[in-house]
């Protein structure tokens, strides 16, 4: 029976863009990486944090009472990652923890709420964060859901150990395996860490069985990721490992930047920079196409 227990910051139903069809998306708290552009931060810690809620807050106070509080500025300052009284003393809900444990049993219930809109390829999504730092719930988590019958896809950067990529395999039906930067200097510099192992577990998944099943996703972060020689560069080394790859470039987001204002101590790492145009998301398309890939999905 499984026992493992797992940390979830957010499931999102209903999804459409993380998989085939319309999906229920579990997104697993911690991340090995630090990326500059962090999309959700709240997923990069591995343990469960408390959040503010500026625009929940009636600045009352009431969470002062609350011995990890420092409340200044108005607003409170956590002192602690446990602060249960303020959550509970907070009459606005402005206040709570971003994170909560399920074990198998308990999320497959929520996932299998959203089950009549599994038609058509939907499923489930795992996501983060990196699913792979709890490898051992993930694994559990993929069983449970083959034996249910649902189609299954990962998110991932896939910085973790091939024993672990070639475990999962069998349970998954999409994968998604982001490659941000195809130098590995520059890729420690934007990440925090090297890409070698990524580009390892990569080529094991584009040159075997399960090659049909992968998308590599490069999201476009202006001054870092979305350069034309970064798209060739990626471009072609996987479309040599397997020519006919699908590639994903995504067009970067800048809302993501107002999630960090629910921390204290966490900083978004790119400046003010727009979205790329239609033209400028041609042209790297155009790149990846010179490069080798025949198969290009765009948002």
């Amino acid at each position: 029976m499984p026992t493992s227990k797992g940390l979830v910051f957010d499931i999102k139903r209903f999804a459409v863009h993380d998989g085939d069809g319309l999906r229920t998306t579990v997104f697993l708290k911690g991340c090995p990486l630090r990326c500059q552009w962090c999309q959700n931060p709240e997923g990069l810690r591995v343990n469960t944090m408390p959040v503010w809620f500026d625009s929940k807050c009636i600045h009352c106070a009431s969470c002062a009472q609350c011995s990890h509080i420092d409340f200044k500025e108005g607003r409170p300052h956590f002192m602690s990652d446990e602060v249960d009284e303020a959550v509970d003393a907070c009459p606005a809900g402005a206040i709570r923890y971003d994170s909560r444990w399920y074990d198998v049993p308990a999320l497959m219930k929520e996932i299998r709420k959203d089950e009549v809109f599994f038609r058509h390829d939907g499923g489930v999504t795992f996501s983060g964060g990196e699913p792979f730092l709890q490898y051992g719930f993930l694994l559990e988590m993929l069983k449970e859901c083959k034996k249910a019958g649902l189609h299954t896809a990962i998110e991932s950067s896939f910085y973790t150990s091939l024993d672990n990529v070639k475990a999962v395999l069998p349970y998954l039906d999409r994968i998604y395996c982001d490659l941000k930067v195809f130098d590995d200097t520059k890729h420690q510099e934007f990440t925090s860490v090297s890409n070698e192992g990524i580009k390892e577990n990569l080529a094991f998944l584009l040159s075997g069985e399960h090659a049909s099943k992968v998308i590599v996703r490069t999201p476009l972060i202006p001054d870092r990721t979305a350069t034309i020689d970064n798209v060739k560069a990626i471009a072609g080394y996987i479309s040599t490992l397997f020519p006919d790859v699908r590639y994903e470039l995504l067009n970067y987001n800048p809302l993501a930047s107002s999630k960090y204002e629910l921390y204290d101590d966490l900083e978004y790492g790119i400046g003010n920079v727009k979205q790329f145009t239609k033209e400028e998301m041609e042209q790297f398309r155009a790149a990846a196409k010179q490069a080798g890939v025949k198969h290009i999905v765009m948002e």
